[in-house]
């Protein structure tokens, strides 16, 4: 018996996107699937791709399906992260954004890699994911979720903040910069790589703690055990609200006085990679590694 019969197609519109959703729609039903896509894209397609389609909800798709196919960019791929991690349903990327760490299918690829994948050609790579807690006088006031990284900062490049790290309960230091970056494996590739972070292969179980701009020479990045819990206690001498973004897409906010703690999520990411993805490949190519300066 094929271990994907029920394909779950999800994603958002942009450059190409609906050109590979018709060619996907296409190959899976001359494999003779079960073919569902998030209500949020049937806009996109015609009414001859959705014969025979089911149509859910996002929420709803991670209960019914095998495999989850999302067809964007690497955004795309961290909205659906953040909802089908705890499905424990495995998850395939089409690349037609510009980078593409995540999404490494590309569009002119479709039928031969995810035939591949059908097939059973195909490696299964998990990924964890952050959770985020803002409290206040010790009580929860926002919650929210993360793949790539938790951000800490200003909301304005023109001002600093001032916060406390502890780890495991334990002071690391006070600093004055313009936040922190909190990456996972995932997300060294991401933000935290802008910002000097290090480059953590997928498969560790790290966390990334990348200082943005610090008011000192001597503050540097400092990767943690995966189980280890962060806390960021932000000092009184903030007077406005601060963002805490989770992968750029959902932002919680805090104040002075707040504490934000970061613990990795229970549920991990089942990530599909056809048998020819190498990761220093995609580093060579997205960050131009092969190019030379000679």
């Amino acid at each position: 018996m094929d271990p994907f019969r029920n394909i779950g197609i999800i994603g958002r519109e942009g450059s190409g996107v609906v050109e590979s959703l018709q060619r996907l729609i296409v190959f899976l039903r001359t494999r003779g699937l079960n073919i569902i896509i998030g209500d949020h894209i049937q806009h996109l397609l015609e009414p001859q791709y959705l014969h025979d389609v089911r149509v859910s909800s996002r929420k709803m798709i991670g209960e019914v399906s095998d495999l989850i196919i999302v067809v964007g960019g690497d955004g795309s791929l961290l909205a659906a992260a953040r909802t089908l991690a705890r499905f424990d349903v495995p998850v395939l990327g089409v690349n037609r954004g510009r980078l593409g760490f995540l999404t490494d299918v590309s569009p002119d690829e479709i039928e031969q890699r995810v035939g591949e994948v059908l097939d059973g050609q195909y490696r299964i790579e998990k990924r964890f994911l952050l959770d985020a807690v803002v409290t206040r006088n010790g009580e929860p006031i926002g919650v929210a979720d993360a793949l790539n990284d938790i951000v800490v900062n200003s909301g304005t490049s023109a001002k600093m903040i001032e916060f406390e790290l502890y780890i495991e309960g334990e002071f690391v230091y006070r600093q004055r910069s313009d936040g922190l970056i909190v990456s996972t494996p995932t997300g060294s590739t991401a933000y935290s790589l802008s910002g000097g972070g290090p480059i953590m292969h997928p498969r560790l179980d790290a966390i990334a703690l990348v200082p943005m701009f610090p008011h000192t020479l001597s503050s540097r990045p400092i990767v943690v055990d995966g189980n280890s819990e962060i806390k960021i206690v932000i000092c009184e001498s903030n007077t406005t609200q601060l963002p805490v973004s989770c992968d750029g897409q959902v932002h919680l906010t805090a104040q002075s006085g707040d504490a934000v703690y970061v613990t990795k999520k229970p549920h991990k990411l089942k990530m599909i990679h056809p048998l020819n993805h190498s990761f220093y490949a995609s580093c060579r190519d997205k960050l131009g590694w092969n190019t030379s300066n000679f």
